[in-house]
């Protein structure tokens, strides 16, 4: 399974004066920083100075933060009209392709040029550790994905969250915010590296019994049809289960077109719940970011979209590269 992402490294822009605010004419692309904090009150002193400096330089403003979060800092920035206010489910519980869609959008339609939009954004790192990852892997990825656009974001974390999200908090940052300064953040690391280091979460699913079985696909086909036919017994909305059938296709097409062969595909249901694993005995697949932007960027004609689309289908999508080969596991749950 071969696929390339979007690789943009450069990471640009720094304070010029050591603070908040830059000086001089700004150099579009991204700034990424992170503010840890203890209470509210703190994220609405640091962020609506920082929000009151940008609108001041001509940048654009957006909030996407926990609701307890958002009210404080709209109210210090005294209600400006001019900052938007995003429901931040709706950015950051959407699946992580569709929060980097969004923000680019963000990005072409609001910023002034030659200024920034500049972002407050708090992620929604759901509930279990499958979700965590998703939403760990995204702050890494953002780093690359958003390096050339007028972005400038300011990640606000809870100290109070689980160990392992403050952690990532400090690794996926270049930067760090405090109440008057911003200084270089000695626990940066690389996304490449940061992606590749992430765990995937074991799936209790996988070591049960399969519903479907088929270790070394020959008739891709009959293999489709076999999927389809069993998902049409499983009660649960038509909707996601066609999602899980569109992405299933995808990555096991991948796998028997772009892989090496033996291909195979194991599927496991649980009310509620999906989870299949579509393994190649190749190690094409090493590219970290694959599956965050088509693989051809914006000419969706050259394919290289199975990744991609899976992403935006599924809950979770993990790719494990093995001694044997490389699998992906894609997962799916409705209440």
């Amino acid at each position: 399974m071969t696929t390339t992402g979007d690789h943009a490294l450069d990471v640009h822009g720094t304070a010029a004066d050591g603070g908040h605010r830059e000086t001089g004419a700004a150099a579009p692309g991204l700034v990424h920083d992170a503010l840890l904090y203890d209470t509210v009150e703190q994220v609405a002193t640091v962020a609506s100075t920082w929000l009151r400096d940008g609108l001041a330089a001509g940048d654009a403003a957006v909030i996407a933060t926990a609701p307890e979060t958002t009210g404080p800092v709209r109210e210090a920035t005294g209600d400006d009209p001019r900052v938007m206010v995003v429901d931040r489910h709706a950015l950051y519980r959407s699946r992580t392709p569709t929060a980097i869609a969004t923000i680019r959008r963000f990005a072409a339609e609001h910023a002034a040029p030659g200024r920034r939009v500049r972002v407050v954004g708090e992620v929604d790192f759901g509930t279990t550790v499958t979700d965590w990852r998703e939403w760990q892997a995204y702050e890494a990825v953002l780093n690359t994905a958003f390096a050339p656009l007028p972005l400038w974001g300011l990640c606000v974390f809870s100290s109070r969250l689980p160990e392992p999200l403050v952690a990532t908090a400090r690794q996926t940052h270049p930067r760090l915010l405090a109440a008057d300064a911003v200084v270089a953040n000695p626990d940066y690391v690389d996304p490449a590296a940061y992606l590749r280091a992430l765990p995937v979460p074991d799936e209790p699913l996988e070591t049960t019994p399969p519903a479907l079985v088929d270790d070394d696909v020959a008739d891709f086909a009959g293999l489709r049809h076999a999927v389809r036919a069993h998902l049409d017994t499983v009660d649960g909305p038509a909707d996601v289960l066609e999602d899980f059938l569109m992405a299933v296709d995808e990555i096991a097409s991948n796998a028997v077109r772009h892989g090496r062969p033996p291909a195979g595909l194991r599927l496991w249901t649980a009310p509620g719940r999906l989870v299949c694993t579509i393994r190649d005995s190749g190690r094409g697949l090493d590219d970290p970011f694959a599956g965050y932007g088509p693989a051809h960027g914006e000419d969706l004609s050259h394919g290289g979209m199975g990744l991609w689309l899976a992403r935006q289908l599924c809950d979770h999508v993990a790719i494990r590269r093995e001694e044997r080969g490389t699998s992906v596991r894609l997962s799916t749950r409705w209440a």
